[in-house]
């Protein structure tokens, strides 16, 4: 039975989260609950893990989040889970997690702040904010100059560059979905020095094999929540069109999803990967 609760009483501290809401909470909360895997790694990465009561079911980075008590996923989040846990405050995702189960932990007396990381500057807001939340405001500030120094090397090589090679980043596999203009993964093909082939006003298009050959990729990209053999198999399928530039020059590489698809810290680490890849005649890279 859901029974409600009040930490009122330990409010002292008003903000407006990402979603524009006005949220009362602990000045110094003891128990969060991060209602997303990419929470918990900036959680981490402003190491106040010890203040984390719960996470979602993927929060799999780094490896002591995969120990934590499980809240359901962040689209199929556990009301009665979360409440046991006794959090002061829950860290939400604004266009992720169920609107309506945020409204019923707010009306039991447990505030919930939302963040927005939709590309690499809110990335930076969502930490400085939740570094503030959390009275992290020196580590977060330490973690975002040194993401803000690394992006930056990044995009002066890429300015000093003439050729943006055509890149086709696969994200699903069967449908074949690519990434359009209004995705995190196209910013990073963009300031990496690439050309996205799949731009355009969808999301998450769906291609058929003829129309990625149709787009004669000269670097084709596999990243995809399958894990195992299966991203061989993907890669070794496309061989069957030797003319193709990306299969010609030997340009298929396998990347790790959960750098490319989480709005974290990491995404410097797919961005540099992703510079290493599209130009590797200035860095190193893995197929």
């Amino acid at each position: 039975m859901i029974q409600f609760i009040s930490v009122l009483d330990l409010s002292a501290k008003t903000l407006k989260d990402q979603a524009g809401r006005i949220v009362n909470m602990p000045d110094n909360p003891v128990r969060i609950v991060s209602l997303a895997p990419s929470i918990t790694e900036i959680v981490f990465s402003l190491e106040q893990e010890k203040r984390l009561a719960g996470v979602t079911q993927f929060s799999d980075f780094p490896v002591q989040a995969q120990k934590m008590p499980k809240v359901g996923s962040y689209v199929h989040l556990d009301l009665e889970k979360i409440v046991s846990l006794k959090p002061d405050l829950c860290i939400a995702i604004k266009d992720g997690n169920p609107v309506e189960v945020i409204a019923r932990l707010e009306k039991m007396g447990i505030p919930v702040y939302a963040v927005n990381p939709v590309n690499m500057d809110s990335v930076l807001t969502a930490i400085k904010e939740i570094g503030n939340i959390l009275n992290a405001e020196t580590q977060a500030e330490v973690l975002t100059q040194n993401m803000i120094s690394r992006i930056n090397h990044v995009k002066t090589q890429v300015a000093k560059l003439r050729h943006r090679p055509g890149v086709f980043f696969q994200i699903g596999i069967n449908p074949i979905v690519a990434v359009g203009r209004k995705t995190f993964i196209h910013e990073l093909i963009v300031n990496a020095g690439g050309t996205n082939l799949s731009q355009g006003d969808i999301p998450y298009p769906r291609f058929s094999h003829e129309q990625v050959i149709a787009l004669s990729p000269e670097i084709l990209i596999i990243t995809s929540m399958a894990r195992g053999e299966i991203f061989q198999k993907v890669k070794e399928q496309w061989k069957r069109w030797p003319e193709m530039p990306a299969v010609k020059n030997n340009r298929i590489y396998l990347v790790d999803s959960n750098i490319f698809d989480r709005p974290t810290p990491r995404m410097v680490t797919g961005l540099e990967q992703l510079f290493g890849i599209i130009h590797p005649e200035t860095g190193k890279t893995k197929k």
